[in-house]
């Protein structure tokens, strides 16, 4: 016969809460805001009286100002807003992509003149962008040739961008990556 010790069950732990509510709040003194409310300094109780007289939560929104700072709102309400707030932060956040511009040693000036333009569109819309001169066969000899092509390119792009480093080799390629100037 097999010996059973205690049945174990399953205790989904709590949530830690982001903020601390109410009676959480351990500080002497706050400082609350909150609709209907007259912002101030106020000691602790009579913040949760303050709060627990219009049916809401007294949560603390900065605990590390002097005094922490406290709202009386509805907690779940609360959190709804921050969602909303953050989510629309992001949708403005602009992700910055990365365009790749190819030229060959042998380049002709309308094929470069055609590149740049585009380039400094992209620089102008933010992206970064990455050029290099791909080496194929024997043309990995005209090494200077792709240099110099670079750097005409980095001059061009001078008022647009700047040259993050100097062009390097990689492989069979020979890159540099530019980065938009800040708009004022």
């Amino acid at each position: 016969m097999q010996k059973r010790g205690k049945p174990q069950f399953f205790r989904p732990r709590q949530q830690q809460r982001e903020h601390r509510l109410n009676e959480e709040i351990t500080i002497p003194e706050v400082r609350v805001i909150g609709e209907g409310i007259e912002p101030g300094i106020y000691p602790i109780k009579e913040a949760i009286r303050m709060a627990q007289e219009k049916e809401v939560d007294l949560v603390e929104i900065s605990p590390n100002a002097v005094p922490p700072v406290c709202r009386v709102i509805d907690y779940k309400k609360f959190l709804y807003e921050k969602k909303k707030k953050d989510k629309e932060q992001k949708a403005k956040a602009k992700q910055s992509e990365v365009k790749e511009i190819r030229f060959t040693p042998n380049t002709d000036d309308h094929d470069f003149d055609f590149k740049a333009k585009h380039s400094e569109k992209f620089l102008q819309d933010g992206n970064k962008v990455k050029c290099y001169v791909q080496f194929k066969g024997r043309a990995i000899m005209f090494q200077e040739r792709g240099e110099l092509l670079l750097l005409k390119f980095a001059e061009r792009m001078a008022e647009f961008g700047t040259l993050e480093s100097m062009p390097k080799m990689e492989g069979r390629r020979m890159l540099a990556i530019f980065t938009p100037k800040k708009k004022k």
